[in-house]
């Protein structure tokens, strides 16, 4: 029996598409909002639908795409069977079994386009699937949440970074500009490690390498030179300096309120100026370019796609500002917007998707 490829990426992403929903309707009642419930622990598996579910399945059906291998796709399908069995609320063992299994690919994914391609950001790569493997071996030995959470932050944030650096190619860095990236890396990862030991020290370190690496990105990276250009471009480049930002912002909330990575609002900041600030930055700013890749289908960019961009920042803002003032209203209020910029995102979309059809 012949398989459609097409067909089974798009089953995919609707996966995908699954865990994002169901890890904003667990984020939503998170904070304080009143929605019905499967179940009364759906809360906790926020973080696995969003991280090992939406984030693994996307960049794992990215990754095998580009590799063109079958057996990379087990990636976003261990990611994708992982969601859904943590949606059934069987033990953490299964779950994490699968999550482990898709990262331990996604490690071998790099390692096989190092081997084509002998390159720097394939070892940056490497790490981002290395740092998630270690969050998804925790999380499968029951280790709490907050210990996990600094390896998931960093699966994504050395993905971007990894891409970012491979970009910048281009501009030819000198040697000391390379080593800085390094560094900022290699301090992000000191930071990472340590947190099994003392984890206020850890997130400190960690915080400095995330701002460091954070600066190199505002510096280096190729956004000034496309924020000039009318339509993709700069709607491209707005969305990655505005991540870059919240990414900085991120790491200094990590500097400055390490004592506090457990639990509590400070905490809602440390983790969503990095997941929502930087990543979904990313997201919003790729979408028009890796969803065609991935699907084959149109996706033109419109005007449009700034609102969700401009919902997802002031509501940021919003929670952020009431996440460090101690202050709830504007913290669920910012956290409702949020939601309600990534779900704009879906709509706006599928709608741009639908009006290219029709022409």
């Amino acid at each position: 029996m012949n398989i459609n490829p097409a067909r089974v990426r798009f089953v995919l992403i609707g996966l995908a598409g699954i865990s994002l929903l169901a890890g904003l309707w667990a984020g939503v009642v998170r904070m304080g909002w009143s929605l019905p419930l499967p179940a009364p622990e759906f809360v906790l598996v926020h973080g696995p639908l969003m991280v090992v579910g939406f984030l693994g399945t996307l960049i794992g059906l990215e990754r095998a795409v580009a590799l063109q291998r079958w057996w990379a796709y087990g990636i976003p399908l261990f990611s994708a069977l992982a969601a859904l069995s943590v949606l059934f609320a069987p033990p953490a063992q299964l779950p994490a079994s699968l999550a482990i299994a898709a990262s331990i690919l996604l490690i071998a994914v790099f390692i096989a386009l190092y081997r084509q391609y002998p390159s720097e950001h394939f070892i940056i790569m490497a790490l981002s699937a290395a740092a998630w493997s270690v969050g998804n071996i925790l999380w499968f030995g029951g280790a709490a949440m907050f210990m996990v959470v600094p390896w998931w932050v960093g699966f994504p944030v050395f993905m971007i970074a990894g891409e970012r650096l491979e970009l910048s190619r281009l501009r030819r860095p000198p040697p000391l500009v390379r080593l800085s990236f390094q560094a900022s890396i290699l301090v992000m990862l000191v930071g990472m490690a340590y947190s099994s030991f003392d984890v206020p020290a850890a997130i400190r370190l960690a915080g400095f390498g995330i701002f460091a690496l954070a600066l190199w990105l505002l510096r280096y990276d190729l956004v000034w030179q496309s924020v000039r250009q009318p339509g993709l471009p700069r709607f491209m480049a707005l969305c990655l300096i505005a991540g870059y930002v919240w990414l900085a912002l991120g790491g200094i909330l990590w500097i400055g309120f390490a004592q506090f990575f457990s639990a509590g609002p400070r905490y809602d900041a440390m983790l969503h100026a990095i997941f929502l600030g930087f990543v979904f930055s990313m997201i919003f700013a790729h979408a028009p370019i890796i969803l065609p890749t991935i699907t084959g289908v149109a996706l033109p960019f419109q005007r449009i796609f700034y609102l969700h961009v401009a919902l997802l920042h002031a509501g940021l803002l919003l929670r952020v500002a009431g996440d460090i003032g101690l202050a709830l209203s504007p913290q669920r209020w910012g956290g409702l917007l949020n939601t309600l910029a990534i779900l704009l995102f879906v709509v706006n979309n599928v709608r741009a998707v639908r009006r290219e059809r029709k022409l």
